[in-house]
């Protein structure tokens, strides 16, 4: 008999759709530009200096291609701008604009509210936990080769 139970990722998959998704349609109700979920995660591992492509590929867990397309629908709205990077004549600096970092603001404040709205679903005692859990630092992920 298969077992029914949803392992700890796809879990965690759905917590991070259903926080995407309020914020999503939160923005929406107010006007903001629209951004797709790839550009609002973008968003959310992007430096305060500026991030390259690369690194912003390797936090997000996507292409460069992936993140050049977000990158350049995010330019193109106004919320981000690319700046040469001063350690690398080669790389260019991805950040935000002075309205991309109002939005950012915007989505911070939008995110404390459904976490306010989750407490009031499943408490706040299980939110508390839920975060600390999530804050502990987990370690290196398992390696064969380290066993």
């Amino acid at each position: 008999m298969q077992s029914t139970r949803r392992n700890l990722p796809q879990l965690l998959g759905d917590a991070r759709r259903w926080f995407e998704e309020g914020l999503l349609a939160a923005l929406e109700a107010e006007g903001a530009t629209p951004v797709s979920p790839t550009q609002a995660q973008l968003f959310a591992v992007l430096d305060e200096q500026g991030t390259t492509v690369s690194e912003l590929a390797r936090r997000m867990g996507v292409t460069r291609q992936t993140v050049h397309q977000a990158v350049h629908g995010l330019i193109a709205a106004h919320l981000l701008e690319q700046v040469p990077d001063p350690a690398s004549a080669r790389q260019r600096l991805i950040r935000r604009t002075g309205e991309g970092r109002r939005a950012h603001r915007r989505a911070g404040l939008i995110l404390e509210r459904l976490e306010e709205r989750l407490a009031g679903r499943i408490g706040r005692e299980a939110v508390d936990a839920l975060r600390a859990a999530l804050e502990e630092p987990w370690g290196p992920p398992y390696s064969p080769s380290a066993e």
